[in-house]
């Protein structure tokens, strides 16, 4: 964003003025030297500090991690100056509703104005009952909330589709932008409890097509069963708003939307309109019926075609979560089919309930077969009221062989759909341009030694038609992108996220890697914080296809952003303040008029409104600095007690190193929230420590690939490395009192350094460790260790169980789908074997998230209480 904010919006909610240009704002906010420290303090004021501190396990749990009432997923609709979001209604509340952000840009005004409200649409909506599908899909993507957690919009911005509690709801927004009307969909069809006399309006037009080598594991459906029709998964409004397609998981369902009466009309069933209402339900006869469904018959008992779903590795490894695409001209799509039956059976079991049956599921082991993941292309027709009457459809075929993930489908205006295929290894990849026919034709193909990046975004068309791709250079040592095949965003700056592409420049988020020998200077607008915009900072910034850099977020952060027209909404957060911001722009021209300009231009003329952030604060600010540690200048956030703690200004406290450590993600960023756990555990009595070694991202691809066949020895040598290396940024630290904690990856190495490196680690808590990477899924692990079982008993710490001379404890969920259960078992047993004293906590119901407020809570409690007796700790009263 930018530091000129000439016209102001002064408020976020209500009619506010045009502001002064002196107002201050969260883009031009700058962190110090590195550092960020608690402020001083009375008597008072520290007793409240510490006060926060206590209780903030409690506050965290029943806060959702504090994201409860925050802004999140936003989306610019329109012209660009209305905005989607979702927000809960205050610090607690972890039911979210829509919300929509609205410029008058004549008056210069803006408001939030509440779309849809989960409580007032549905009684039930506290108490949700979530389809087992829908859960799965909410796991993978890290979702915790409730009521409605995503939504679908058409292209103009006006109709606006969701689920609650497995409901079908569309969202109607006025024409002014000042209100908006909500109805369930298909209500009579979709009802779980319809009346006696009720009798679903249920289209039974017929299907025909020319797909000839159809499996018949799937196929058109010709007439619609209720029981069909359910659960409601994934919906999808058709970009002219006139439809919605969902999946139950084995069949595609077409909602073809009636039109809404006028307001001062009764709708079909007799009731009135009452538009003034922004929940207003008006049940009305939308047509449904499924059109394609796969058959888990007796011969596929086990429930292993779907469709309309993406695959476990495509949610939990390649951020893929949907399984059909509309085209732009809403008159076709393309669908996924995919076969799990070759993967291996795995079972979930509640052990606290002896007499309830495990739950089977297809789990893409490592080493082992994956998913048969098909795709077809569906031309729909639509007879003269708009109701579906018919398909036709075709097999797309690639090398499903040589290319057995599909990573990416992405079908834009005036533009064939495009798709990015991987190799098993990921070192090679294709992307493919869908002919009319089916067929594909290659466009672009990339090839790495080790692994190819995925970057959220591409490929991507231009509007004008040209290619935009990855690229990791490795000459450059820099993630690139391309155009055409040609590399135009500068070396030294790592793209992580493509967020629009744009006919003249691409928004992307990057990261400035300033030690790269061959990087740019920093922007003259970055001048002031040159030093903060590093690995740390996820910046907002536009590439221009001539090699141009203009940054759009000023403060070093952790930033998103979306851009349609003359708008855009930046998100995220800073070490400044403590809750996340979201601030919505619109661009106006040099006489403070809507500009003319088709993309979104330099952002010195704009409106702009900051979202309301109704989440709780912890109370407190991380007294945290940032240091570069040992030969490898690992970037390193080092946090000490609050300067009102009992332990402030000791002369020695023992080190707990808080890593994630693993590969293709950071934990040392510039966001306050990242530290708060940090800061709980520093006034427990710890110097709190997290280093980011070799393989995390943000510094190259040549830094991310040091790992490559080598987990286990290149993540912990570099954990060994920042402790011999602490004593010099920080004197205090007692280096021979050491613990280690961590969840997932951060559990390996926090077992791996309790087993490993004893001198240097004296005690560890391992959450969710995967212990045996032939137990976790093929995308993730092959990416890295590839297809030598010896590289994997390498890379396994099962084996290391004899070696364990420190305390060590164990911590996972039964209910665990990403990471097993099994992991855990098989490191205590072989512990068990070598007559290995440990602690296990198995947590029952829990899965990897683990959001249960109460466990969340007070496995942070026994996490510190075990630490403190390993070390020979003394604890406070």
């Amino acid at each position: 964003m930018s530091e000129l904010h000439t016209h102001t919006i002064g408020s976020v909610s209500g009619k506010p003025e045009r502001a002064a240009d002196d107002r201050p704002s969260a883009d031009t906010s700058a962190i110090t030297a590195s550092a960020v420290t608690t402020p001083a303090t009375t008597s008072a004021a520290a007793a409240t500090i510490q006060s926060a501190i206590e209780q903030f396990p409690e506050h965290k749990a029943r806060t959702l991690r504090f994201t409860c009432g925050a802004p999140r997923s936003a989306t610019v609709i329109g012209d660009g100056s209305r905005a989607l979001f979702l927000r809960s209604d205050d610090p607690e509340d972890s039911v979210t509703s829509l919300w929509l952000s609205t410029f008058d840009t004549t008056a210069g005004t803006h408001e939030e104005i509440l779309l849809a409200d989960p409580r007032e649409l549905l009684p039930n909506a506290d108490a949700e009952e979530v389809p087992a599908a829908e859960r799965a899909r909410r796991e993978r993507a890290r979702e915790g909330g409730q009521g409605i957690v995503s939504y679908s919009v058409d292209a103009a911005g006006d109709r606006v589709v969701f689920t609650i509690n497995g409901q079908l709801f569309l969202t109607q927004i006025d024409d002014d932008g000042c209100g908006a009307r909500t109805r369930q969909l298909a209500v009579d069809a979709l009802s779980a409890t319809p009346d006696a006399d009720d009798t679903p309006h249920i289209d039974d037009a017929h299907a025909h097509h020319t797909c000839a080598d159809e499996d018949d594991a799937f196929d058109i459906v010709d007439d619609t069963d209720p029981n069909d029709l359910l659960p409601v998964l994934n919906p999808r409004i058709s970009p002219d708003g006139r439809h919605v397609l969902y999946t139950t998981g084995e069949h595609l369902v077409m909602v073809d939307i009636a039109d809404w009466p006028q307001s001062n009309e009764s709708n079909e069933s007799g009731a009135p309109n009452t538009p003034d209402s922004p929940n207003a339900i008006t049940p009305l006869h939308d047509g449904i019926r499924a059109i394609w469904g796969v058959h888990n018959g007796p011969d596929h008992a086990e429930h292993t075609w779907s469709i309309g779903l993406a695959e476990f590795a495509a949610g939990e490894e390649m951020n893929r979560y949907d399984g059909f695409w509309w085209s732009p001209d809403s008159n076709a799509v393309i669908f996924e089919t995919f076969d799990s039956s070759a993967e291996p059976t795995w079972y979930i079991s509640d052990p606290t309930n002896p007499d309830r049956n495990a739950t089977s599921r297809r789990y893409p082991q490592a080493l082992t077969r994956n998913a048969d993941v098909f795709l077809t292309l569906v031309d729909l027709e639509f007879d003269g009221h708009g109701q579906y009457s018919g398909m036709d459809a075709r097999r797309i075929a690639w090398d499903r062989k040589a290319y057995e993930y599909l990573a990416v489908v992405r079908w834009t205006a005036e533009h064939r759909p495009l798709l990015l295929v991987q190799n098993r290894l990921q070192n090679h990849d294709q992307v493919l341009q869908v002919e009319h026919n089916g067929t594909t034709t290659v466009l672009e193909e990339h090839t790495n030694p080790q692994w190819l990046d995925l970057i959220a975004g591409t490929p991507a068309f231009t509007p004008d038609g040209r290619l935009v791709c990855a690229f990791n250079d490795m000459d450059t040592d820099t993630n690139r992108l391309t155009v055409d095949g040609k590399a135009f965003t500068p070396a030294g700056w790592q793209v992580r996220t493509v967020l629009d592409v744009g006919d003249t420049d691409v928004l992307a988020a990057a990261q400035r890697t300033p030690d790269n020998p061959q990087a740019t200077d920093v922007p003259d607008a970055w001048a002031d914080q040159a030093d903060e915009h590093d690995a740390r900072s996820f910046d907002v910034v536009r590439f221009g296809y001539d090699g141009s850099i203009t940054p759009v977020t000023m403060s070093p952060g952790v930033w998103t952003a979306s851009r349609t027209g003359r708008g855009i909404v930046v998100s995220g957060r800073d070490m400044d303040h403590a809750k996340s911001q979201m601030v919505h722009l619109f661009a106006l021209d040099a006489d403070g008029n809507p500009t003319t300009a088709n993309r979104f231009p330099a952002l010195d003329n704009h409106l702009r409104a900051d979202i309301a952030n109704h989440a709780q604060t912890p109370g407190f600010t991380p007294n945290t600095r940032f240091v570069r540690l040992g030969e490898h200048r690992l970037y390193t956030a080092i946090t000490r007690p609050s300067i009102d703690s009992p332990y402030a200004g000791a002369q020695r406290l023992p080190v707990l190193l808080k890593p994630y450590g693993g590969p293709g993600h950071q934990e040392v960023t510039l966001s306050q929230a990242a530290y708060w756990d940090a800061q709980w555990w520093a006034d427990q009595g710890f110097l709190v420590v997290t280093a980011d070694g070799r393989g995390t991202t943000g510094r190259g691809p040549r830094w991310d690939r040091e790992i490559f066949h080598d987990m286990k020895q290149v993540t912990l040598a570099d954990q060994v490395e920042a402790v011999r290396a602490l004593q010099e940024a920080a004197p205090e630290a007692d280096t021979d009192r050491v613990a280690m904690i961590g969840w997932s990856y951060g559990g390996f190495l926090s077992a791996l350094a309790v087993l490993d490196a004893p001198d240097t680690v004296q005690a560890a808590c391992a959450g969710a460790p995967p212990t045996d990477w032939t137990l976790y899924d093929t995308h993730y692990t092959e990416r890295y260790l590839g297809l030598d079982p010896e590289t994997y008993r390498a890379n396994s710490i099962i084996e290391d169980a004899p070696n364990l001379t420190r305390p060590l404890m164990l911590i996972h969920g039964f209910a665990d789908d990403n990471v097993s259960i099994a992991n855990s078992l098989r490191l205590s047993q072989a512990l068990m074997a070598a007559g290995k004293p440990h602690t296990f906590l198995p947590l029952t119901g829990i899965t990897h998230m683990t959001n249960d407020p109460t466990v969340a809570r007070n496995l942070l409690i026994l996490q510190r209480d075990f630490l403190i007796q390993a070390l020979g700790m003394t604890p406070r009263a």
